[in-house]
């Protein structure tokens, strides 16, 4: 038997719910930046403004995702211009 590792398991009929629970918590650090959360997955919006708290609010979701014993998986995105 495999000793479970995760907090929420890949591929599971729960998965997404559970990661819904479990995102509960997950705030921004700064206020002006956005969090937007569907199903499994999460989305972090640093408007222009905020540029300069782009390390800190990947910090603060980089612990959180440990503490929880997730991967963080970091998709730089695009820009809108």
């Amino acid at each position: 038997m495999k000793k479970i590792t995760a907090s929420i398991i890949q591929g599971s009929g729960i998965g997404p719910a559970a990661y819904v629970v479990t995102a509960a918590d997950l705030q921004v650090a700064n206020a002006g930046n956005e969090l937007v959360k569907f199903a499994d997955d999460t989305y972090l919006i640093i408007w222009a403004d905020n540029i300069h708290t782009r390390a800190e609010e990947i910090g603060n979701t980089e612990t959180w995702a440990r503490n929880y014993n997730l991967t963080l998986v970091q998709n730089l995105g695009g820009r809108l211009s």
